[in-house]
């Protein structure tokens, strides 16, 4: 049984098509003073349950209401007799504070994974988890973390056309994810795909940079590739740094794309060739006439959540 928490969502019914199934009916009441109870329409005793949520901030409800909102909804079906309950969250709030950086930080990560254990969550499946190795020692129950780039195929077949090619990661952290898809790029293309990394730090929300480039980018188009756009600040530094090491063109590419504060403005930089991002987040965001989003691409990532259910479903 598939459960969609939001209503009208495109990714939602998305990965019910993938899946070949119905979304199940449930209801959902809020009250006068900002409560909400949901509650399933059908029998759920003995189902593999599903239920799908991003839980984004906006358009309509918090990070925090949307927490609430599946931890709740999970609970349901457990107390009246599912199987096995997965949260599938395209977007996982609070995956950023995954360790502490300052006196008496915080770790709302693994806050955020007690809570899913705590209401009895069997399985939780995410797209392109901040820090994975994080993500997954934050929780003692199966998690998934799904990576972005294999769903960006299409587009590099578009824009590939036998030259030099790069992955590159924005800062230090995203090393990793920028290395897997260079070596699933290389094994696809048979050929040698580059790499490289732009030095970043962040400090009290403030970034600063050397300007350095750590990997030969000169002649190079370079898939920029990190697990989420927000202000475009850090996409915009690197692929600015990027071009002027050399780099032909910059496509940034990234799992969830928030598009806070200025972001319009700030990657409608010329540095910037290209803007590719997954559907885990809707752009409500970004102004209809944006000049952003005329080379903005989004790509679903329905198909890759369809797949780990789908293996998921048949392991029992």
């Amino acid at each position: 049984m598939l459960f969609s928490l939001e209503p009208g969502s495109a990714f939602a019914a998305a990965l019910a098509r993938e899946l070949d199934v119905e979304i199940a009916a449930h209801e959902e009441r809020r009250f006068a003073d900002g409560e909400c109870k949901l509650r399933p329409l059908v029998d759920v005793r003995g189902a593999d349950a599903y239920v799908v949520l991003g839980l984004h901030g906006g358009p309509q409800d918090s990070p925090h209401d949307k927490l609430w909102r599946l931890l709740a909804f999970v609970a349901t079906l457990r107390d009246h007799g599912a199987r096995r309950v997965t949260a599938v969250a395209p977007y996982l709030a609070y995956a950023r504070k995954d360790r502490r950086t300052k006196s008496h930080d915080p770790v709302g990560l693994r806050y955020v994974a007690q809570l899913f254990e705590a209401i009895g969550t069997d399985a939780v499946i995410v797209l392109e988890a901040h820090n994975v190795a994080a993500f997954q020692n934050a929780f003692r129950i199966p998690v998934t973390s799904l990576d972005a780039h294999r769903a960006f195929g299409t587009v590099v077949d578009s824009l590939e056309n036998g030259g030099a090619l790069a992955v590159a990661s924005p800062d230090p952290g995203g090393v990793k994810r920028a290395q897997l898809w260079r070596e699933a790029l290389e094994e696809r293309l048979g050929r040698p795909v580059g790499f490289a990394m732009v030095d970043k730090r962040r400090s009290a929300g403030v970034l600063s940079s050397s300007g350095l480039v750590a990997g030969d980018v000169a002649g190079a188009m370079v898939l920029l590739l990190d697990d989420l756009i927000g202000s475009g600040e850090t996409m915009q530094r690197a692929a600015s740094t990027l071009r002027g090491a050399g780099a032909t063109s910059v496509v940034a590419c990234a799992g969830h794309g928030l598009f806070v504060d200025e972001a319009a403005g700030v990657l409608a930089d010329e540095a910037i060739a290209q803007l590719v991002v997954t559907d885990s987040v809707p752009t409500f965001r970004l102004p209809a006439d944006a000049s952003v989003r005329g080379k903005l691409r989004i790509v679903s990532c329905a198909p890759l959540f369809a797949d780990a259910i789908r293996l998921q479903h048949a392991a029992g």
